[in-house]
């Protein structure tokens, strides 16, 4: 009735779509004739399916040799009625569609009964969206994460484990212990067992400490299996798998180095739990032997003693099946393996504690890298009381065990991280290493001395972790505990963190100074930004005991790119110079809202760069005067490497003649090696574009691709001027021209549609254009406001 309402609406119906409406009505009986119709009759057709069936007729009409995409984004603008960032940048709008679906159902956005596109007796919304989910924000209350984690969601969860490749979290609240428990559960899932490579966090300006710890953990693939992770009363498959792998792999271990034949010989030895029948065997393999197995990993290379503990613990808890709540027989951790090995560890805490020291000077800085994770989580405290202890006493299966810092451990004794209460790191028995995420981002959310200590302990052995973003998390001298970590976690040498993003309000210390900090922790870095928007009025605020980094040699980094927003700050090339030498494979680097102290100071970074990094390809500068930098600029733009060059609100043009356009035009026109030249925010106007066109005249070598004009003050009569021009160059060079891109963001096109719909219509033609509709008036307004 709804299909039918619709083409009423339309006019009086052809004798196709009649027919072809009765076919769409029958496609339970019809499906398999209708995807082996004829291309021209199923492009009619596929507008008048269901989502359930336009998604299941992908293959035939790609058979056909039709797209879907119309169909899709038509969907899109019917039911989403919103343009979504970023739309000329879609690819798949089947993908978009479908992603955006499951979402909006999801947190009930979205009701499928308002089009008659969206609901079908077969159609299972979650169930038939989530195979396209790659990427999925859960919020507020986490009302999500409880409804994907119900039983009747299953095999949701599990379509998600293998499409979800960016999981985010935006304005958390506080949560009770079942949602917790729910989160635990989507978390081991998704990124323990599934695909998930990123996690990122936002806004959350009073973040709840244990949730925060939780997902952090989770994140770097630390927890504990056992009752945390139980399903529906039963334990995760999963890890049940690899428990029995890893036991398995254990035997195969002890059986080469013939600990079997010895134990046969000693009656003694059989007492302390290895399996002497099938049915032991079989309990052991399913369920204390994977611990016994965690644990002599944790134990490697450490005391007779340490061992005896891990031996006694598994050999006098049995391992009963119905010791678990449900009836289910225990996983590769089960906690019932554990309390013996906590009180037996307790009572020989003080000799370890002794041997453990002992042991941390004989091996050296060269130990194995099994033995980081008996270095990172150390018990120093175990009777600590502190914010996190008190939640574990209530919270079960939640965070727990939570000790101080250890004397090893990578964040101890710095200024910018001082104890208060306890620490924040799990406990060696309590924990158990999954996959993690390779991305980890934080938004907007506060990190106090506690949760920099938790995430500086993790990162210290997150050797998979590629891209870390810290921004706007007011760390102020607890950078100290991040410098820390990332000093410990180079040594690894399978440590694949590349990418550093640092940003905040206040900057702790000058951005040069913790530049090199970073660089000469970590030279690995291939990325790394720092960006401040103040400076730090308490002066000589640095950590106590540290020297300044200034004085610090930067050994020889891998840098390829770097990005430094200054506070205001005075940029002094002979700070820079010692991270230019240091970074000869720089290729890219952006330095925004500098000041320069000097006339000559321009020039002497233009020198410096071309000394050390022959081989930088992108330069941008952003928000710093360059109006008396005339012959600067000129120097870059003449430069034969550099390939993309910016100037972004850099006033060029405010205090120059028309003498320096032309030098512009000019030096560019004689540059081939020029790709990219972006100009916004320089009050071009509309002569001044006007001119610009030049630089496509056939008497030019230039090689330029890629124009930004955005935010020069374009009125619609400039650019169909502009527009005019360049076709008349194109034209001269026979359509020989390498022009492929113009921004055009924020001018004021608004003045006259008509004039600015006939110069986009023709500069289309010729180039991608990239606009938006701006309200000039208003953003004038604004801008009168302020002032």
């Amino acid at each position: 009735a709804a299909v039918r309402g619709a083409m009423a609406a339309e006019g009086p119906s052809s004798l196709f779509a009649l027919s072809a409406t009765a076919v769409s009505r029958s496609m339970e009986a019809l499906e398999r004739d209708v995807w082996a119709l004829p291309g021209h009759l199923l492009r009619g057709l596929l507008p008048l399916l269901s989502v359930f069936h336009l998604e299941r007729a992908e293959g035939a009409a790609q058979r056909a040799g039709l797209s879907t995409q119309p169909i899709w984004r038509k969907l899109w603008d019917d039911v989403m009625k919103t343009r979504p960032p970023n739309s000329e940048n879609i690819t798949c709008w089947r993908k978009k569609f479908l992603e955006t679906f499951f979402s909006n159902v999801l947190h009930g956005v979205l009701d499928v009964s308002s089009d008659w596109r969206l609901h079908h007796h077969h159609f299972s919304p979650l169930l038939h969206s989530s195979p396209h989910v790659s990427q999925l924000t859960l919020c507020n209350m986490l009302q999500g994460a409880v409804e994907l984690t119900a039983e009747h969601n299953q095999k949701v969860l599990e379509n998600l484990a293998g499409s979800l490749r960016i999981l985010k979290f935006q304005h958390l609240l506080s949560s009770d212990q079942s949602i917790r428990r729910s989160l635990v559960l989507l978390l081991h899932r998704l990124i323990h067992h599934g695909s998930v490579s990123q996690v990122s966090m936002y806004s959350w300006p009073v973040p709840d400490t244990v949730l925060l710890v939780l997902i952090l953990s989770m994140s770097a693939g630390f927890w504990r299996s056992g009752n945390a992770l139980m399903y529906h009363s039963s334990p995760c498959g999963l890890c049940r798998e690899e428990g029995k792998a890893q036991s398995q792999e254990l035997a195969q271990e002890r059986a080469e180095r013939g600990c079997y034949d010895e134990r046969e010989r000693s009656s003694d030895e059989n007492q302390k739990g290895f399996p002497s029948t099938p049915e032991e065997a079989d309990m052991e393999v399913n369920g204390c032997g994977a611990d016994a197995h965690l644990n002599s990993v944790l134990c490697r290379a450490s005391s007779p003693l340490h061992n005896q503990a891990c031996e006694e613990a598994s050999s006098k808890v049995p391992c009963d099946h119905s010791s678990v709540e449900g009836g289910s027989y225990c996983i590769s951790d089960q906690l019932s393996c554990q309390h013996v090995l906590r009180k037996t560890r307790r009572r020989l805490k003080s000799a370890m504690g002794k041997k453990r020291r002992c042991l941390r000077r004989s091996r050296g800085p060269h130990a194995d890298s099994e033995d980081l994770y008996d270095f990172v989580f150390t018990v120093a405290k175990e009777d600590n009381s502190g914010l996190l202890n008190k939640n574990s006493a209530t919270e079960g299966e939640n965070v727990e065990n939570w000790t101080s810092s250890s004397p090893g451990s990578p964040c101890n004794g710095h200024a910018g991280c001082k104890k208060v209460g306890s620490a924040g790191i799990f406990s060696l028995k309590a924990v158990h290493r999954f996959r993690s995420v390779s991305t980890l981002e934080l938004f907007s959310i506060p990190l106090t001395g506690e949760t920099c200590r938790t995430l500086s302990n993790l990162l210290s052995s997150w050797v998979s972790l590629e891209n870390l973003v810290l921004s706007y998390n007011g760390l102020g001298a607890n950078i100290s505990c991040i410098l820390s970590a990332l000093r410990t976690l180079s040594r690894h040498s399978d440590c694949h963190l590349r990418v550093l993003r640092v940003s905040d309000i206040f900057s702790h210390m000058p951005c040069m100074e913790l530049v090199r900090c970073i660089l000469s922790a970590f030279p690995q870095l291939h990325t790394l930004s720092v960006s401040f928007d103040l400076k730090n009025q308490l002066e000589g605020n640095r950590p106590e005991g540290n020297a300044s980094c200034s004085e610090v040699e930067i050994p020889e980094s891998c840098l390829e790119q770097l990005e430094i927003r200054f506070p205001r700050e005075p940029l002094h090339t002979a700070f820079l110079l010692p991270v230019l030498k240091a970074s000869k494979s720089l290729q890219q680097l952006s330095l925004d809202s500098a000041t320069l102290p000097s006339s000559q100071e321009l020039g002497l970074l233009l020198e410096a760069l071309k000394e050390c990094n022959p081989n930088l390809k992108k330069l941008s500068f952003h928000d710093m005067n360059l109006a008396e930098h005339q012959k600067e600029v000129l120097l870059l733009l003449q430069d034969p490497v550099l390939q993309e060059i910016t100037f972004s609100f850099c006033r060029l043009f405010e205090s120059s003649t028309t003498e320096f356009l032309s030098e512009i035009i000019s030096t560019v026109k004689r540059n081939s090696a020029l790709k990219s030249l972006k100009l916004p925010g320089n009050r071009l106007g509309n002569h001044r574009l006007v001119a610009l066109a030049d630089i496509f005249s056939e008497d030019s070598s230039s090689s330029l691709c890629q124009l930004d004009v955005s935010s020069n003050c374009i009125k619609p009569d400039g650019l169909l001027e502009f527009t005019k021009k360049l076709e008349g160059y194109i034209q001269q060079r026979g359509g020989q021209i390498q022009f492929t891109h113009l921004r055009l963001f924020q001018n004021w096109l608004d003045q006259d549609a008509e004039t600015t719909q006939e110069a986009l219509r023709r500069l289309k033609a010729v180039c991608s254009v990239v606009n938006d509709s701006w309200d000039s008036s208003q953003a004038f307004a604004d801008y009168i406001s302020v002032m």
